[in-house]
C-alpha cells in the first residue's frame, strides 16, 4: 500500500481489500506432500509474503503468529514485506523453489497472479488472506472474521457513553472493515437504541496522523467512546481524555487509562492447523476463515487491564453472557458488510 492511496476516492460497489491494494501497487482434495518436513525429520520451512509493512495491524497479526510458531512448533520462518503486485509472483516462485513447503501472506493485491503461480508448484501449500475462495489443488484462503468481539466491544461502548454519541475511525468502506464497524455499532445499539454514530474512513490501511485527525474531529462533535479500527485513533483519545476500543491486537499499553478493551485477532490457530496438515502431507485447499472466529480461539476480547476494577459489574456480566452465547452457538453476530454512515 502506498501513501497515495489515501487520496483516492473509493466507491463501495465491488470494492474489497484486494481492489484497494491493487490501487496501491496484494474442497476436500488433499495436496500430498511426500517430501514433507516431518518425513525427513527436519524443520518445516515456512515463508510469508506481505503487500504492506509488518507494522500494519492486519499483517502484524499474521507475522506474530508465525513468529510464535517458529518458537513453539520449530519451523524455519522467513518473510518479505512491502511486496508490490508486479513482484508478487516472483517472490512466490523464489520461496517455492527455495524449498519452502508452506507459504502464507496477503494476496489481496495479487489474487490472479498468486493463484496462477500456486498451480505451478502443486507440492507447495499456499495459504493467503483473500476475499475470494480457495482453489484446488493447493491454494487455501483466510480472513479476519473478528466481528464477534467487535460486537462485544460495542456493548461496552453503548453502556459507557455518557454523551450518547460513539464513533469509529476506520480504513475504508470495504467488506472486511465494514463488518467490524457495523458489529461494533450493533452491539452499542443493543444496549442503547438511541445511540448516535459517527463514522470516518481515512482511505488508507496505515496512516496514523490522518486517523488521529479524524478522531479529533469526531471527539469535537461529541463522541466520548471511539473505536480505533486504525492506528492513530488511540493517541487522539488519550489527548482528549475519552474512552477507546482498540482493534486487531491488545493495545492497552497505548493508553492504559483510555483503552477499555477491543477485538483481538489471533492467527495462531490458523497457522498451527496449517502447519500440522503440511507436516502430515494432507494440506487442503479450503477456506480457513473459521479459525479466526471466537469458538476456534482465533479472536477474543482483549483483557480489561485497569478497567477491570472500574468497569461496572452489570456491563461485565452482560459481556460474559453474550460471549457464552456466541461460544455455545446460541447467538450469531450479524455479518453486515454494507458501508456504515454517520447519523
Amino acid at each position: 500500500m502506498e501513501n497515495g492511496k489515501s487520496k483516492i476516492q473509493l466507491k463501495r460497489e465491488g470494492l474489497s481489500r484486494r481492489s484497494v491494494l491493487e490501487l496501491g501497487a496484494f474442497g476436500l482434495a488433499a495436496v500430498m506432500l511426500p517430501g514433507s518436513a516431518l518425513a525427513q525429520d527436519k524443520k518445516l520451512k515456512v515463508a510469508a509474503i506481505f503487500a504492506t509493512p509488518t507494522e500494519e495491524p492486519w499483517v502484524h497479526q499474521i507475522h506474530v503468529a508465525l513468529q510464535r510458531a517458529e518458537k513453539e512448533l520449530g519451523i524455519e520462518y522467513k518473510w518479505s514485506e512491502k511486496v508490490q503486485t508486479a513482484d508478487f509472483s516472483r517472490v512466490m516462485r523464489e520461496y517455492a523453489q527455495g524449498g519452502y513447503e508452506l507459504v502464507l501472506g496477503d494476496a489481496f493485491a495479487a489474487e490472479r497472479e498468486s493463484r496462477r503461480t500456486a498451480k505451478q508448484f502443486p507440492k507447495v501449500a499456499f495459504l493467503f488472506g483473500s476475499g475470494a475462495g480457495p482453489a484446488e489443488p493447493n491454494f487455501a484462503v483466510f480472513d479476519n472474521w473478528i466481528h464477534e468481539p467487535a460486537y462485544l466491544s460495542g456493548l461496552i461502548a453503548g453502556k459507557m457513553s455518557k454523551s450518547g454519541t460513539i464513533g469509529a475511525v476506520a480504513a475504508m468502506g470495504i467488506p472486511e472493515v465494514n463488518r467490524l464497524v457495523n458489529a461494533f455499532f450493533a452491539g452499542a445499539r443493543e444496549v442503547n437504541p438511541n445511540i448516535k454514530r459517527k463514522v470516518a474512513f481515512i482511505g488508507s490501511f496505515f496512516d496514523p496522523p490522518k486517523a488521529k485527525e479524524a478522531a479529533i474531529a469526531q471527539i469535537d462533535a461529541g463522541v466520548d467512546v471511539i473505536y480505533a479500527e486504525r492506528f492513530g485513533v488511540i493517541e487522539a483519545a488519550v489527548e482528549r481524555k475519552i474512552l477507546a476500543i482498540s482493534n486487531m491486537s491488545d493495545q492497552s499499553n497505548l493508553g492504559p487509562d483510555t483503552v477499555i478493551t477491543g477485538p483481538v485477532w489471533d492467527m495462531y490457530p490458523t497457522v498451527e492447523h496449517a502447519i500440522k496438515l503440511v507436516k502430515a502431507g494432507v494440506f487442503t485447499a479450503q477456506d480457513y476463515g473459521d479459525f479466526s472466529r471466537m469458538a476456534k480461539g482465533g479472536s477474543f476480547l482483549a483483557p480489561y487491564h485497569k478497567f477491570d476494577k472500574t468497569l461496572p459489574a452489570d456491563v461485565k456480566e452482560l459481556v460474559e453472557k453474550k460471549k457464552a452465547e456466541i461460544l455455545d452457538g446460541n447467538f450469531r453476530v450479524n455479518v453486515d458488510e454494507d458501508t456504515p454512515v454517520s447519523d
